[in-house]
């Protein structure tokens, strides 16, 4: 089977996660410097089996854009230009962040291991890919 990829977009870092090959869990993959995401991107796709791309959206409480949406926006336009053969899914990404810092604290990460933001990152990429997989169900 393939793989779906999870992108958590930001201006500086991006977390990314990785269903296994038959889609059903989603793992924390790595955290990449937003200047390096398509390098790293196509490196990736070129050695694994990768059939989509699932982008967190934010958006606001009452549903309406958020500033960080114009960057996803031109993100997402460059993902399909990049990368045509490959299915595009956008996800609210509503609230992942902060249901990262929770997870992490109950995992019983120390309080430096809490304050690092790329695993932060990889985390809400995490979790806006199972969400997108529960919803796909």
């Amino acid at each position: 089977m393939t793989r779906i990829l999870a992108i958590d977009y930001g201006t500086k870092r991006t977390g990314i996660a990785v269903t296994d090959d038959t889609q059903t869990f989603a793992f924390g993959l790595t955290t990449v410097a937003t200047k390096d995401i398509f390098v790293y991107l196509a490196e990736y796709i070129s050695q694994n089996n990768v059939e989509g791309i699932v982008i967190g959206e934010p958006k606001r409480l009452d549903n309406t854009p958020t500033d960080a949406t114009k960057y996803v926006e031109a993100f997402v336009k460059k993902l399909a230009k990049t990368f045509p053969e490959k299915k595009l899914f956008r996800i609210d990404e509503r609230f992942t962040s902060e249901m990262a810092r929770k997870s992490i604290i109950a995992g019983g990460a120390k309080k430096k291991e809490r304050q690092n933001k790329e695993l932060v990152d990889m985390v809400s990429a995490t979790i806006i890919l199972q969400s997108w997989l529960e919803q796909k169900k």
